[in-house]
């Protein structure tokens, strides 16, 4: 359930807040006098599934963005009947990707750790260290921003939100090129590591698993957005992603170029796949959104 607060005009919220009760779209519905003359503050409960037609109904009546407000707020108790416990809101999904969208620093730290750790991994051939970057790793969130983006038809959204996906794998395979460089300096590199003879030159080749693993982990990236398993679905996307771009990086460093153009390939693939998957799925979520809330709303 989602907690709606709006200030404004008295006669405005009067008549607003009597079409949301009357048409089902809101529960609860109060006011409470504001401090000066003929302002009001109208609080009421909404259904998730209603929460994108509602914020339009507002803005269609002539109430300022910044007077409204929707918070969610978790629940302790049985479900209603008729209404689930999840459900997409887009106004909360567009307003994350156009954050996510965006390479702050903070973004490209955890990937440059990420591209280390997995480089370790990648030469030691240690799962463990991998999965560890594969962890820390938050590409997750411009890729499910740039699903958004294109299911939106919002080109600048997704055009951010793809550029700072490859900026950040860009720097993870950078970084795994660069500690394979130091360790090689300092004579630190396993003297019997070869690129082309690893347990993971898999990585190097485009196959069924490659597509069958990164659709799915598409589909159950754009799934977590309005979970809170976000963070764990995030290692299952950087699967199709991390140890790719540190295997590459670590292939640029040893000069191995046919690896090297496997990795990217299979990189590229994962990427694209990635996107087909979580777009279709966004498709899918809409629409069922769109249905469930079809004549919940005042005209």
């Amino acid at each position: 359930m989602l907690h709606l607060r709006v200030y404004g005009p008295s006669d405005s919220l009067t008549e607003v807040g009597e079409g949301l009760e009357d048409h089902g779209a809101a529960r609860r519905v109060a006011f409470a006098q504001g401090v000066p003359a003929g302002q009001l503050l109208l609080t009421a409960e909404v259904h998730p599934e209603s929460a994108d037609a509602v914020l339009e109904y507002l803005l269609s009546a002539g109430l300022e963005r910044e007077d409204i407000a929707l918070a969610r707020f978790d629940e302790v108790g049985p479900v209603a009947a008729g209404h689930p416990a999840a459900s997409l809101i887009w106004a909360d999904v567009l307003g994350q990707a156009r954050t996510n969208a965006r390479p702050v620093a903070r973004y490209l730290v955890f990937m440059m750790a990420a591209g280390v750790i997995a480089g370790f991994g990648v030469i030691e051939v240690n799962a463990i260290l991998i999965v560890g970057a594969m962890a820390v790793s938050p590409d997750l969130l411009p890729l499910t921003a740039a699903c958004v983006g294109l299911v939106s038809r919002r080109a600048r959204l997704a055009g951010h939100a793809l550029a700072t996906l490859l900026v950040g794998l860009a720097a993870t395979g950078l970084m795994a090129t660069l500690l394979t460089l130091v360790l090689d300096l300092f004579d630190r590199f396993p003297n019997d590591f070869k690129v082309g003879e690893s347990a993971l030159s898999g990585l190097t080749t485009v196959n069924a698993s490659t597509v069958g693993v990164a659709l799915a982990a598409g589909i159950a990236g754009i799934l977590a957005i309005e979970t809170r398993a976000s963070s764990a679905v995030g290692v299952g996307i950087s699967i199709t992603t991390i140890p790719a771009a540190a295997y590459l990086g670590v292939a640029v460093a040893l000069g191995e170029a046919s690896k090297a153009w496997g990795a990217l390939a299979v990189l590229g693939v994962n990427v694209v796949v990635l996107l087909v998957g979580g777009t279709l799925t966004l498709v899918v979520q809409r629409r069922l959104a769109r249905y469930d809330r079809r004549g919940s709303v005042p005209a």
